[in-house]
């Protein structure tokens, strides 16, 4: 698709909430030329998405035409549309993490376990990321199986030991409490 400047850092740049946005993704490719011709903006082709040495481009030239053939048409459209419930979806978990954080800490400060047990698990890993990242651990290094580890000092605890996550972050139980700190 060529590519548009718009939101907050242009194409490519994260957005509100370190999201990417991708306003266009339900516009085709031939919509959003003929757009931008009729209003004179310049088309840019990303020769990237041409290229079948990227993931992308295969899923694109060779994946979506696939799914077309086996199960016709509107499987992109099906596709957009399931992209943008979960896009709602997790919206809405992040703020829920975001307003449960506070509620399961102490007066120190310290994740209280029986409190993020009580959480549905997907708030409670949203919860446990956010403090593994506010502890300095790098969101970009940080993968699932890290907050799945962290996440089963809560909730499979057998007195395992200190996680060691990316960033120098340990994450480790302590009488009840969840300690989260750069080591």
């Amino acid at each position: 698709m060529p590519e548009v400047s718009g939101g907050p850092g242009g194409p490519g740049r994260p957005g509100r909430g370190h999201r990417y946005r991708r306003p266009f993704l339900q516009v085709d490719r031939q919509t959003a030329r003929k757009a931008c011709m009729v209003q004179s903006l310049a088309v840019w082709d990303d020769p990237h998405n041409m290229d079948p040495a990227y993931t992308r481009s295969r899923l694109r030239h060779e994946g979506l035409p696939a799914l077309e053939k086996a199960l016709g048409k509107g499987v992109v459209e099906a596709l957009a549309r399931t992209a943008q419930l979960s896009r709602d979806d997790a919206d809405a978990l992040d703020a829920w993490a975001a307003e449960a954080e506070g509620g399961v800490r102490d007066e120190d400060g310290r994740l209280e376990c029986a409190k993020l047990y009580a959480l549905p698990p997907a708030v409670r890993r949203r919860v446990l990321r956010r403090a593994v990242v506010a502890a300095g651990s790098p969101a970009g290094s940080l993968f699932a199986r890290h907050i799945e580890e962290v996440d089963r000092l809560i909730t499979g605890w057998r007195g395992q030991g200190a996680i060691n996550l990316p960033g120098r972050v340990e994450a480790q139980r302590q009488g009840g409490r969840l300690v989260i700190r750069q080591g």
